[in-house]
């Protein structure tokens, strides 16, 4: 197999995320920027199924978009185990919603010669859409499989646990397929010395617009589908109301929770 493994730079989640004042969008260099928790169980799903290929001649592509500091992600899915890397680097990208960057990618993988899987995660932790790898399936003609949370290939198949509030569901399809892993999926492993080490000189091919074969119309803040208007800071959280409990702590609840119209 060829396993594309999608991945995406974010802003640490222990920082604090906010708007660029400018044109609304999300302010990436205010903070600092690491590798999607989401994806890195995606790469791990990836690498397992290489691992699980007694013939040996499975092989991980990492696929991202983003700017130039994105390769520090695209580093670290190689340390992992990955055996190259795509990278869709181009200033005319900003802002592009989810089906430009759904578009954009699908070109992207259309670049990887032989491919038959694509693996990314479920959602992204800076924009929580969700939507994206299946919009790729679709775009791409082929079945999605969505929420995994185990993935497994036999021959030309491949199937998934896939786990949700309504239950637990086993899917399979036919390859080629696009499969989005879930939060509880399996627990990245942490690279090695040897791996930082060895992608270090693995081979990472950058990509601009006309590279990919993708028009500057397609992408980017102008020609986005979906536009942030304006934004504020969560509010701060107000100070609750304290029940001291003289025998009738019951009812000074209930008479509260009344108050509050909650009952």
């Amino acid at each position: 197999m060829k396993i594309v493994a999608l991945i995406k730079q974010v802003p640490d989640t222990y920082s604090e995320r906010k708007l660029s004042d400018s044109d609304q969008t999300l302010d990436r260099e205010g903070t600092e920027a690491v590798i999607d928790e989401i994806n890195e169980r995606a790469v791990e799903a990836a690498l397992q199924l290489k691992e699980a290929d007694g013939a040996g001649g499975s092989e991980v592509v990492v696929v991202s978009m983003g700017p130039d500091r994105a390769t520090d992600a695209i580093r670290k899915a190689l340390s992992m185990g990955a055996d190259s890397a795509v990278h869709l680097s181009d200033e005319a990208l900003h802002g592009s919603c989810a089906v430009q960057t759904a578009k954009a990618l699908t070109k992207v993988i259309g670049t990887v010669d032989g491919w038959n899987l694509v693996v990314a995660g479920e959602q992204a932790s800076d924009g929580q859409i969700g939507a994206v790898p299946a919009m790729i399936a679709d775009l791409l003609g082929v079945p999605s499989l969505t929420h995994a949370v185990e993935l497994s290939v036999d021959g030309t198949t491949a199937t998934v646990k896939r786990e949700t509030d309504d239950g637990v569901t086993h899917l399979s399809a036919q390859l080629p397929a696009v499969v989005s892993i879930g939060e509880k999926a399996n627990e990245p492993r942490y690279p090695s010395f040897k791996g930082i080490m060895a992608a270090k000189k693995k081979p990472v091919e950058t990509l601009d617009l006309s590279g990919a074969g993708i028009d500057a119309s397609e992408v980017g803040l102008a020609n986005a589908l979906t536009t942030v208007t304006s934004a504020a800071p969560k509010p701060p959280k107000q100070a609750g109301e304290k029940v001291t409990d003289e025998g009738d702590g019951g009812s000074k609840i209930a008479e509260y929770l009344v108050g509050q119209k909650l009952i």
